[in-house]
């Protein structure tokens, strides 16, 4: 009987071929595979398609509008002026100077006032006298007044036109033998004069003034008399 010992070691060659012909080709599959997994990019992080918001542009700042000072009205103009009661029975002087007035009413005989106050910006004025008299007038676009005095009850309506010295309002004050002399007089532009000397509080007709000197004789006492304002 034939031994079989050729054929079983060439049955055992085969059989080990095959075996070393599969384990190369599963060994060659995880290699590729392997490598192509290492090859093979990662995949990049997403990018933001958000657009970058940007500072928004600094807007200027509006420039202030200038404001207008509040207009104004003027002062009445300073000025003299003298005139006549309208039934001709006393005198009005009236002396103007920054908004002030100063006034003188008479008649020539023992009636008189002295009153002082402000003028208004439109020149309308309300002038008062310690003994109670009132003047109330307003200034016509600085060419008279026109206006009333009331004086121990009576009203007198008047108008002063502008006066150029020597004629306006005058005042001389001094002491004659003893005696406090206080005087006023009217001037009035055509030279007429109407005053009043007070001695000791006790009224009379004064004499005349020189209007260009003021100059003027009191129970023989020489004074001067020299215009006034407020």
């Amino acid at each position: 009987m034939k031994r079989p010992g050729p054929l079983l070691t060439l049955l055992a060659g085969l059989v080990l071929a095959l075996f070393m012909l599969t384990l190369n080709v599963t060994s060659g599959t995880k290699t590729a595979s392997s490598s192509y997994s290492e090859k093979s990019p990662s995949p990049s992080a997403p990018q933001s398609s958000a657009p970058q918001s940007s500072a928004p542009a600094s807007t200027p700042a509006p420039s202030p509008t200038p404001t207008k000072a509040p207009a104004t009205t003027p002062r009445a103009p300073n000025a003299d002026y003298a005139g006549r009661t309208d039934d001709d029975a006393a005198s009005v002087a009236v002396s103007v100077r920054d908004g002030r007035a100063v006034a003188y009413f008479c008649d020539g005989r023992y009636k008189e006032a002295w009153l002082r106050g402000r003028v208004n910006n439109n020149g309308s004025m309300k002038l008062t006298a310690p003994n109670g008299a009132v003047l109330d007038g307003t200034i016509d676009q600085g060419r008279k007044i026109r206006g009333t005095v009331r004086d121990e009850g009576r009203r007198y309506a008047f108008t002063a036109a502008k006066a150029v010295k020597p004629s306006g309002l005058w005042r001389a004050t001094a002491k004659v033998r003893g005696a406090k002399i206080d005087a006023g007089w009217v001037v009035l532009p055509n030279g007429r004069q109407t005053g009043i000397v007070t001695r000791d509080g006790k009224p009379a007709s004064a004499p005349r003034i020189d209007p260009e000197t003021g100059a003027v004789t009191v129970d023989g006492q020489q004074l001067t008399a020299r215009p006034v304002t407020p």
